[in-house]
């Protein structure tokens, strides 16, 4: 069974399309740690924090993110004091251990919407040359 780092280097790679080198050379870090870190099913130590930093950097995932599937792979439970740390929001914890027990299919397909709606929101939150003030001759 895979464990909470591979499920999310693996799905990554796989939601991405990017080989280990890739991820690797954005991150500044060993593609045999990239590697390793993908296919071990027992971490047996946590990562260091500069392997942490460049996997977060290389696979383009928050640090916090990465951090907390490094530490459960690990069988570490890591608890954040931070009140504006999204584990304190019922909403986005649920829909973390829900997107948990989906299927990969199924996480893929959340993981499309969701970066969907991001591009969305920022397109719809991006000044446009008809937008008031932008600078732009509205043609009066």
């Amino acid at each position: 069974m895979a464990n909470a780092l591979q499920e999310l280097v693996k799905s990554r790679l796989e939601q991405q399309g990017w080989s280990y080198g890739d991820v690797a050379r954005r991150g500044g870090i060993p593609r045999s740690t990239v590697h390793h870190l993908a296919t071990v099913t027992h971490v047996a130590r946590m990562p260091q924090q500069a392997t942490l930093e460049g996997l977060a950097r290389g696979l383009e995932l928050p640090l916090d993110s990465v951090r907390r599937a490094a530490a459960e792979a690990c069988g570490i439970h890591l608890y954040f004091e931070d009140p504006a740390d999204t584990a304190s929001d019922p909403e986005i914890a649920t829909l973390i251990a829900s997107v948990q027990r989906l299927s990969d299919a199924d996480r893929r397909h959340v993981t499309a919407l969701v970066e969907s709606l991001l591009r969305s929101t920022r397109d719809r939150d991006a000044p446009t040359d008809s937008d008031p003030g932008s600078g732009s001759d509205s043609g009066n």
